[in-house]
């Protein structure tokens, strides 16, 4: 790849990286409200805003940041396969974003129940929302380690 070329799928993979830990960070931050008020409007309102968030927000970056991440690295002498700080980080990215896929259907029924004025706000006083945009920052501050301090270790594939 072109260094131009290069610096921007770079530029690029960076950006939607940022973006989604700036997003689970906000993610985190609403779902701790949600958790510890005693408002009941405020704790419906932060379950209805997690569906958006997480479909529109979350889910695009998360995506984005896996594949400007494979072209950056397939452009690059880092190379997809041939340092296994990059096999370790495509593995956090792929395992992140698929959890973050299948959890859309939870954050889509809690959105739900939060929406009927007529249901029991008992279940969406789980610390769910909590412990996974916890866990989801624990993985991306994994990722940004290894990005920044890249071990040693290649794996001999030309990749």
């Amino acid at each position: 790849m072109r260094p131009r070329l290069r610096k921007l799928a770079l530029t690029a993979h960076i950006a939607s990286s940022v973006g989604w830990f700036g997003a689970v960070l906000t993610f985190l931050a609403m779902a701790v409200v949600g958790l510890t008020t005693q408002d009941d409007r405020v704790v419906r309102a932060a379950n209805v805003i997690a569906e958006p968030m997480v479909w529109y927000v979350v889910l695009p970056f998360a995506v984005a940041s896996l594949l400007t991440g494979l072209v950056s690295s397939l452009g690059s002498a880092w190379g997809l396969l041939r340092h296994y700080w990059v096999i370790f980080k495509l593995v956090l990215n792929v395992f992140a974003t698929a959890v973050l896929l299948i959890y859309t259907r939870t954050v889509d029924q809690f959105a739900a129940v939060a929406a009927d004025p007529a249901s029991d706000l008992a279940p969406l006083r789980s610390p769910t929302f909590v412990l996974h945009a916890g866990g989801a920052l624990v993985v991306l501050v994994v990722a940004l380690v290894l990005a920044v301090y890249k071990p040693r270790g290649v794996t001999g594939l030309r990749i």
